[in-house]
């Protein structure tokens, strides 16, 4: 393989991996922007917690979830233009 295949090889994988989430540079964030470590990074599901919810954690969750719906939904119709 010549040089220029090789370069666009890396430049197709970095642009894989920039799509993808993970980035070889500064990726490995959350959606609220903090690092999480490297087993949670590839396999996230392996870092959730599925014990019982501590008093009133459980309402505290659904409300968050509904402001952040909402917060989400203002947003998309803010793009749209409605």
């Amino acid at each position: 393989m010549s040089i220029q295949t090789w370069g666009r090889c890396a430049i197709a994988l970095w642009v894989v991996s920039m799509v993808a989430g993970c980035g070889f540079i500064g990726g490995g964030n959350d959606d609220a922007g903090v690092q999480r470590d490297s087993a949670c990074r590839w396999n996230r599901s392996s870092c959730m917690y599925e014990g019982p919810y501590e008093p009133g954690e459980r309402d505290y969750a659904e409300e968050e979830a509904r402001r952040l719906n909402r917060e989400q939904a203002d947003r998309l119709r803010r793009s749209s233009g409605r």
